[in-house]
């Protein structure tokens, strides 16, 4: 006889992967925590109010749970990120602080691909973080978002298209460290025509400083402009003021690896998205305070 599994048991035995979907879905880790500890409340109160206590599978209940409450959590989120100062780019989390199983797997767990999903709607990205980080089947992902299988497939061949995901491609590996390296070393020694040779002339950054620091406000287009941002950080002396030079180093994030760049008593974080060929074609600078506290290496 097998004995059942209480709510709190399957809750904790999930609870790392619950945690993954929902980070997923809301670019935040600390609305993340909300959300499945919330999961946690809502199944004890299922196990409660159920005549004998007994829940088919609780990994599936738990998961429809998480999934259909960050749907909601996204929905409302929606409307703080329209009223932020300048551009929203997900919290960054420190590779130590991710559950072991959510580094190994990083698919869809870059900020890249974070922020890009914001452009999708709420079921449509829980559609496609189920199917492509979890490996969940259509008709599993249809009876957890009360859709048809064909919908679901649906949804997600028009995610990845948006995403620019290819759809037979295997999991992404970390980042290769050599592009971030090379960057580094550019910037400690004030060499713009190094970081401007990195970067693809069609590239962008986006930076977050959220009105709490000085940061572009919309998106920098093309390597002309980015290179004026990186020269107006290198060339205010600072660079070659003995008392706080400009450092760089690497750091690991999201399952993969960002640049420190600390200058002017601040540290921001940049995440760079490499073409096949090497060159830089997107930048996500993170430069506020309030979301980079998930992170160790900043000093």
């Amino acid at each position: 006889m097998t004995l059942a599994v209480s709510a709190t048991t399957a809750w904790q035995s999930e609870r790392n992967r619950l945690l993954g979907i929902a980070y997923r879905m809301l670019g935040d880790f600390g609305h993340a925590e909300d959300v499945v500890s919330e999961v946690a409340i809502e199944a004890v109160r299922q196990e409660r109010n159920t005549a004998s206590g007994h829940v088919d599978s609780w990994p599936a209940w738990l998961t429809t749970v998480c999934v259909r409450r960050s749907i909601d959590r996204v929905r409302q989120l929606a409307a703080v990120r329209e009223d932020y100062t300048g551009p929203w780019l997900p919290e960054p989390v420190d590779n130590a602080q991710l559950p072991e199983e959510t580094v190994a797997n990083r698919e869809l767990l870059s900020l890249t691909l974070l922020h890009l999903a914001e452009q999708l709607a709420p079921e449509a990205r829980a559609a496609l973080v189920l199917h492509r980080a979890f490996g969940m089947p259509a008709p599993e992902i249809a009876a957890i978002l009360d859709k048809t299988p064909a919908a679901v497939r649906q949804m997600i061949s028009r995610a990845e298209r948006r995403l620019d995901i290819d759809p037979n491609a295997p999991a992404p590996r970390a980042k290769d460290r050599a592009v971030l390296e090379k960057l580094v070393q550019a910037i400690e020694q004030g060499e713009i025509g190094t970081v401007v040779a990195m970067l693809h002339r069609d590239a962008v950054l986006w930076a977050d400083g959220g009105g709490k620091v000085k940061s572009a406000m919309n998106p920098l287009f093309g390597s002309a402009r980015i290179a004026r941002f990186f020269a107006g950080i290198l060339g205010k002396a600072v660079v070659f003021d003995p008392v706080e030079p400009v450092r760089a180093w690497v750091i690991g994030i999201n399952g993969g690896a960002a640049l420190v760049l600390r200058h002017h008593g601040r540290s921001d974080v940049l995440e760079v998205d490499a073409g096949p060929d090497g060159s830089i074609r997107g930048l996500r600078q993170l430069s506020n305070p309030d979301k980079l506290t998930r992170l160790s290496q900043l000093t």
